[in-house]
């Protein structure tokens, strides 16, 4: 049977360098589950592999789209599906490497069938968004859908926001859209969770937010400033410098608000995964352990 190695954990743990050496191992490619990398213009504070690391092994999903175009975990795992039977053809082993826990999921579980929003919903819902807060559209949300309304974490703009798009744009309840029904897959997952001890791993994520300052992060913020407004920016890193460039903080404290937004980001993605009993949890430094796991649960 084909398999799809899963390697994901906390963003800053070190899955891209263990996702490299198993491709190796086992003359595969890696797809990449990260809905920031997928872009363009910004590998800095994505943290994208860089093109020497890309060289040594062919990377998928990695800086195909431009900032203004619109991807979802559901055009994702579309895209997978079709991919992984070419990939398979070279190898017997395929390697996904991210921390989107909606892409992980939307390729190893399946995704529900929700509709594609198109521009003019999407434009109409941002507008509303806009023009008359949020407090609004959480008012359409209970309206539309009383049910996900109940479920919603309604601090969360961006999931009140897409129920509404996707209300607006089949035209049913996003509750009734919901199956959460776990697709059967033709090909064996293993998955692999990295994680480290939360001081270590928080004092790696402080470092790498200063290694991008180093790298050219402000520059790259700067280049983008005027498309600030896109969904594809709204994200840390990105979304605090803007605020410096607005002159609502100071740069100090925009760069210690990027640690501390990153580290809140890790401990989510922890919560999400605890839901995940198919994760086998490895420190990064482990590869042997690791290599030794694949090949004795490999069928």
């Amino acid at each position: 049977m084909k398999k799809l190695i899963v390697i994901t954990g906390p963003t800053g743990v070190g899955k891209t360098d263990i996702a490299i050496r198993l491709a190796k191992e086992y003359h595969a490619e890696i797809i990449s589950a990260d809905s920031r990398q997928i872009y363009r213009d910004i590998p800095i504070g994505t943290a994208m592999a860089t093109k020497e690391q890309q060289r040594e092994v062919p990377h998928h999903f990695v800086g195909i789209f431009n900032l203004d175009e619109y991807y979802s975990a559901a055009q994702f795992e579309t895209d997978v599906m079709d991919l992984l039977p070419q990939l398979f053809e070279k190898s017997d082993y395929a390697v996904m490497c991210g921390g989107s826990m909606m892409y992980v999921d939307a390729v190893c579980k399946g995704i529900d069938d929700i509709p594609t929003i198109n521009d003019d919903i999407r434009k109409k819902v941002q507008e509303i968004f806009e023009t008359k807060g949020f407090d609004f559209l959480k008012a359409e949300l209970q309206r539309l859908d009383p049910i996900y309304y109940e479920q919603v974490d309604l601090n969360n703009h961006k999931r009140v926001i897409h129920a509404v798009e996707i209300c607006l744009q089949s035209g049913k309840k996003y509750s009734d859209l919901r199956k959460n029904e776990i697709k059967q897959r033709p090909f064996q997952i293993i998955k692999i969770g990295l994680n480290l001890p939360r001081e270590q791993l928080f004092e790696r994520i402080n470092q790498r937010v200063l290694n991008m300052v180093k790298e050219g992060l402000i520059d790259e913020a700067k280049r983008f400033y005027p498309q600030r407004h896109l969904n594809s920016l709204n994200t840390v890193g990105y979304k605090e410098l803007f605020a410096w460039m607005n002159g609502d903080m100071d740069y100090e404290t925009a760069i210690a608000r990027i640690q501390k937004n990153t580290r809140v980001y890790a401990k989510k993605q922890l919560t999400w995964y605890k839901k995940d009993t198919d994760i086998k949890w490895f420190e990064p430094t482990a590869y042997d352990e690791i290599l030794s796991y694949i090949q004795t649960i490999a069928k």
